[in-house]
């Protein structure tokens, strides 16, 4: 069996990975932590997991590596950071959820996070946790950096068409649109249930973080660098993300002709699901799974590409893709503990 550990495993993202791992037939959780709950079992703080686990918090410390084969990092931005050369020194390998090790470039998180990165000797391993795009680096890394939720719903829909010279890359616009648990557990007036419900608002316009991580892999597939003009939203709803993306055409295109590129360019990915022309991506389909689902139009009248995905933020866009990116390094069947359909209605 092989040995998980969970830090940060009281957070949505950290308890939807021991939803997740506690049906894996390959693992054995043994470790999981919390500063808050401490000392405290599991099932007497989160019900649902009675009768599922004895596992009893703990606080996190590097010797918690030791006794893992496999060490999810699932704490907030920056939390980590400085832990993680520790949790590598031996056999354990991590997948940090975090945003610390998703940017390539040192000084690009410094003017997103506006924090030094003061490990960059470790951000030099890590790996970008994106299935689809990086499979063959994710298989022997000792440190991947698990994708954010946007930056993983805008580059599945939009990378089949970077190398294609039909569209103008310099006019990509991603209007996204997340539930409010991407938010995370932490007590915040916008999250709060009479300031969210029965509204849409949007936020971080023009200064979101995951900004510069949609731009980076964008920006490799292209082999040049790429801006993207990114809109997140807040949805009154508790998980799920749509996200409209917007590209000028470069020539005239048939749908039946991008909807066979899209088909074949994600033939073998188990994941990601190309729907139907004329039919265009839901939360509802997703809540829950792991798949990306995407919807193609042409919008002929005004020469541009218009694209839908919807992903669960908690499990494609955080702990599902973690699982997919932990079976792939343990050279396990990709879909072992996500092989599962959404949970609409």
């Amino acid at each position: 069996m092989i040995k998980v550990g969970i830090a940060g495993a009281s957070g949505y993202t950290g308890l939807e990975l021991l939803r997740l791992l506690i049906k894996h037939p390959d693992v054995e959780i043994t470790a999981v932590t919390s500063e808050k709950h401490q000392g405290q079992k599991l099932a007497d703080v989160f019900p649902s997991f009675g009768g599922f686990s004895d596992l009893q918090f703990v606080s996190l410390s590097p010797a918690i590596a030791d006794t893992c084969d496999i060490l999810f990092l699932a704490l907030p931005h920056t939390t980590a950071m400085n832990q993680v050369p520790a949790f590598l020194t031996g056999n354990c390998r991590v997948i940090d959820l975090s945003a610390d090790y998703r940017l390539k470039s040192a000084e690009i998180f410094e003017e997103w996070y506006s924090v030094p990165h003061e490990q960059k000797e470790a951000l030099s391993q890590a790996v970008y946790g994106l299935p689809e795009m990086h499979r063959d680096n994710i298989r022997s890394a000792k440190l991947v950096a698990n994708p954010g939720c946007y930056p993983t719903s805008v580059t599945l829909a939009v990378a089949p068409l970077v190398k294609t010279g039909w569209v103008d890359l310099d006019t990509i616009i991603a209007d996204c649109k997340s539930g409010v648990s991407g938010a995370g557990r932490k007590l915040a007036t916008h999250t709060q249930f009479a300031e969210c419900n029965e509204a849409v608002s949007a936020y971080g316009l023009a200064t979101h973080r995951h900004t510069p991580e949609i731009e980076q892999e964008i920006s490799a597939l292209a082999g040049r660098d790429i801006r993207v003009t990114f809109s997140p939203h807040l949805m009154p709803m508790t998980r799920g993300m749509l996200s409209t993306i917007y590209i000028n055409l470069k020539k005239d295109l048939e749908l039946e002709a991008l909807g066979k590129h899209y088909r074949e360019y994600y033939k073998n990915e188990p994941f990601v699901r190309i729907l139907n022309l004329g039919t265009f991506a839901n939360t509802h389909h997703v809540a829950a799974s792991n798949f990306c689902d995407i919807g193609l139009q042409i919008d002929s009248r005004n020469r541009r590409i218009i694209l839908t995905s919807a992903i669960d933020n908690l499990v494609k866009g955080a702990a599902g893709q973690a699982v997919q990116n932990m079976n792939i390094m343990l050279g396990l069947d990709e879909k072992t503990a996500l092989d599962s359909p959404g949970i609409f209605p």
